[in-house]
């Protein structure tokens, strides 16, 4: 038995190299990418195009998964939560095993809303050195003391700076006393103390640190996504980073509010363009800023959103189901007015591990490239649909050829909103 099991293999190997050598090295090809981790949502098809004799198994019964073999495909249908083991064949011989894992549905409802951010720093943020003019001439006490572009003052002596309110007496302090002033930075390096001596400015009874701090951000965005079950969201789908030291904003606690378009400068090659827009004019605030990451802007709405167009719930599409083709956009450029604009996945690359850059874009909607040239800041976060499915957000413009940039897979996003979409699922039993 064990004899002709080996033969079958043998025989099996030399048909599959046959086959490759005759021309069918593309098809083995695109088996062999296919994943070796396939998770799917329970209701969800799954297509395995087939241009040569390939046959698939499971290694347990199907009763989570429809198994169905055409001629030209191999059809898969989730139909309940749990795992199973699939094996691909060419001619008897094993070529992929492939494992794959039936997850719940889930549901996010789509944003394309234009939003004001505010966001407040953990500690007060150095912006740049300030030159004191003293009766010694023109000294920084910050670039004396160490103190970098880019740190962010944390405590003086001994007590918590949470706004820039919280560093003048301790300055004024200091200085008619002429006592250094303990100062603990925190930089990409860690945490720094350093001691600083303020100095007052020739004809001025102000002592100062000569340093420029910032303990505040704002400006527009897009939302990604709102999951009504936990009141999370996601938007931007990039990280928010001071407009001086270029770094990211370390967030102690933001806000959202709603904002309006006021008009578009449109993108062209080597200038991308931008949306204007102001805070609404209550500045009610819908949500709250928990985490700035490079996925984007995270935390929970106070109250539920509607974009007018696509307000239920909408499954998603993981970075292995997105695919190349016709897509769309939720975007805002005319007020507060969420449209639907056409697009192009130009290319996705099926992620295993979170990163920023799974898609490049290409916008082919007349109408959106009349009024903006394509893709402008703003936009960012622009949710991506495609086949009834979220699949991403809209993240950078590529500044030479403003109609294309990078899209972010929403799977990315979810996860950095702290929301599990996967839960383990349960073996089958052999």
């Amino acid at each position: 038995m064990l004899k002709l099991e080996l033969l079958r293999k043998i025989i099996g190997g030399i048909l599959l190299v046959s086959l490759v050598a005759i021309g069918f090295s593309k098809p083995f090809q695109e088996y062999i990418h296919i994943p070796k981790n396939l998770t799917l949502f329970e209701g969800q098809d799954f297509e395995i195009q087939k241009a040569s004799p390939v046959s698939a198994t499971f290694s347990s019964d199907e009763s989570n998964i429809s198994l169905k073999q055409e001629k030209n495909s191999v059809s898969l249908q989730a139909k309940e939560y749990g795992k199973n083991e699939m094996l691909l064949e060419l001619a008897g011989f094993p070529i992929k095993k492939v494992d794959v894992n039936v997850i719940k549905d889930f549901k996010v409802i789509p944003g394309g809303q234009s939003i004001g951010v505010k966001l407040n720093t953990v500690g007060v943020l150095v912006v740049g050195h300030h030159q004191v003019s003293t009766t010694e001439g023109n000294l920084s006490p910050g670039e004396i003391a160490g103190i970098k572009v880019g740190d962010i003052i944390t405590q003086i002596n001994g007590k918590k700076i949470e706004k820039m309110s919280d560093v003048a007496p301790f300055v004024q302090e200091a200085g008619k006393t002429g006592k250094d002033l303990d100062i603990v930075v925190s930089r990409e390096s860690g945490k720094v103390q350093t001691k600083l001596k303020p100095l007052k400015e020739k004809n001025e009874e102000n002592y100062k640190l000569g340093l420029y701090i910032r303990d505040s951000a704002a400006g527009i965005g897009t939302m990604t996504f709102y999951h009504p079950g936990s009141k999370k969201y996601g938007a931007l789908g990039h990280v928010i980073s001071d407009m001086d030291t270029k770094k990211p904003i370390v967030v102690e606690d933001g806000q959202i509010v709603r904002s309006t378009v006021t008009s578009i400068e449109k993108g062209a090659n080597g200038d991308p363009g931008e949306k204007l827009a102001r805070f609404s004019s209550d500045r009610e605030v819908i949500g709250d800023i928990t985490r700035n990451s490079p996925f984007g802007i995270f935390g929970k709405l106070n109250r539920d959103m509607s974009n007018g167009i696509m307000d239920k719930p909408m499954p998603i599409a993981l970075s292995h189901q997105v695919k190349e083709g016709p897509a769309q956009i939720l975007t805002v450029v005319d007020n507060d007015e969420v449209k639907l604009f056409d697009i192009e996945v130009v290319s996705t690359i099926p992620q295993k591990f979170p990163a920023t850059k799974g898609m490049v874009i290409k916008v082919t909607d007349k109408e959106l490239l009349d009024k903006t040239g394509g893709i402008v800041q703003g936009m960012s976060g622009s949710p991506i649909i495609q086949d009834g499915k979220v699949i991403g957000a809209v993240t950078h413009v590529f500044v030479n050829d403003p109609t294309s940039g990078y899209g972010v897979h929403i799977e990315w996003m979810l996860n950095e909103a702290g929301i599990d979409i996967y839960e383990k699922p349960r073996e089958k039993a052999s």
